[in-house]
């Protein structure tokens, strides 16, 4: 029996969509801008195993042109395209749900970015509540920012004091950091738990414990990353693989992104290359009939919404290096899926999320070759046409590729 393996290229969009102006982002090109900026710096980027997969076509009939440099595959090894979203935001949970044959049909609640920073970002009586729940004498923070600055900023004093430092982003999130040492891992995720329940009234998405350790002027993130997420709202193809008795191996945070609903085993890993190994090892174990899904995290958590060309550019170049590893393990009639749940550009103004097409890039037992996709109009068709790979009932959304 057939298997897949799906992974998320966390935020590696392929341009703007056609409503990228509600969103501001007109004119966002992840790979379009990393590869133009390379090309720039006199050393392209290279590729070779995604143009093959038919990366550049896909790029192609997203943005309108060729990303600069890449290599020219004309016969591409699978099927390939990019995808518009339909659900109406561009965050982490609508992506990978709409991924899955759930697109999101509402709105969720944010936090409003004010012009005076000295104005706080999250409403105070529902800051008040959480505080006396948790025993916390305030935050630090309060802000829109990124976190790495804010841990930067705020840590000797969330150390001094023992004030969490709190902060959002245009997605619909509340992100609590803190030193893993000195307050507790534990004592993090209980009050992480607390305040999802409490902005939960507001229809906040997720609430992200994001721990850190180290010493003054050295901190770092630590791998205790937890994110505390609305559960979709409907059933996904994760859940009609539970239902039919097949297993899903989970890799980074796809279980938390879905609330561990439909996921049969979890595997975690400290950036994209231990990912990597552990999609393998997944692999390995999947029973026939069963689905490996990776999100590989480190595009857009430290180069995406850091900003950071250069990282970004090298993170691509090691996923393609690995890519002959993995596609060399498959059977031969297990199916590779390779997309995005947005984009994240990394030349982009700001650190948030951008609006655009994902690649949709199939390889393996049943895919026709060098087969053009198109432009999807929902990311559900990925979904819809794994589950028709792998036999199982059709979901509700979504239309089969080929």
């Amino acid at each position: 029996m057939a298997r897949a393996v799906v992974i998320v290229l966390d935020s590696f969009g392929l341009g703007a969509t056609p409503d990228a102006a509600d969103f501001g982002d007109v004119g966002a090109d992840t790979l379009g801008h990393i590869a133009s900026w390379r090309e720039a710096q006199g050393r392209p980027l290279r590729l070779p195993q995604l143009a093959a997969l038919g990366l550049g076509q896909a790029a192609q009939a997203a943005s309108g042109a060729w990303p600069a440099g890449l290599d020219r595959c004309a016969e591409p090894l699978g099927a390939f395209g990019a995808a518009r979203e339909s659900s109406r935001a561009k965050d982490t949970p609508s992506g990978h749900w709409e991924l899955m044959g759930c697109p999101v049909d509402f709105e969720w609640g944010y936090f409003p970015q004010h012009d005076d920073p000295s104005v706080p970002t999250f409403p105070e009586h529902l800051m008040r509540r959480w505080y006396d729940a948790c025993e916390l004498d305030g935050s630090l923070g309060n802000c829109h920012g990124s976190g790495t600055t804010l841990i930067e900023r705020y840590g000797d004093e969330h150390v001094r004091s023992g004030l969490p430092i709190c902060y959002t982003s245009n997605d619909s999130v509340f992100q609590i950091a803190v030193h893993e040492r000195h307050f507790g891992l534990d004592r993090l995720y209980a009050i992480c738990a607390t305040a999802k329940r409490i902005f939960d009234e507001i229809g906040i998405a997720r609430v992200i414990a994001r721990p850190f350790d180290g010493q003054p002027g050295a901190y770092r993130r630590t791998a205790g990353r937890h994110d505390y997420t609305t559960p979709a709202p409907s059933a996904t193809l994760l859940d009609t693989l539970a239902a039919a008795g097949r297993e899903v191996h989970a890799i980074g945070k796809i279980h938390d992104i879905f609330g561990g609903r439909g996921i049969t085993k979890h595997r975690s890993g400290d950036g994209n290359a231990a990912l990597c190994e552990e999609t393998l090892l997944a692999l390995d174990e999947c029973a026939d009939g069963g689905l490996v899904f990776v999100n590989l995290v480190d595009f857009d958590m430290l180069y995406g919404h850091r900003r950071d060309v250069a990282g970004y550019a090298d993170a691509l170049e090691a996923f393609d290096r690995f890519l002959p590893t993995l596609t060399t393990r498959l059977r031969g009639d297990d199916l590779l899926a390779l997309s995005a749940d947005h984009g994240c550009d990394p030349s982009w103004p700001g650190n948030d999320h951008t609006r655009e097409h994902v690649p949709l890039l199939f390889y393996g037992g049943g895919v026709p070759a060098a087969r053009s996709l198109g432009i999807r109009d929902s990311f559900a068709d990925l979904g819809q046409t794994v589950a028709r790979h792998l036999g199982i009932a059709p979901l509700q959304h979504g239309r089969t590729c080929w």
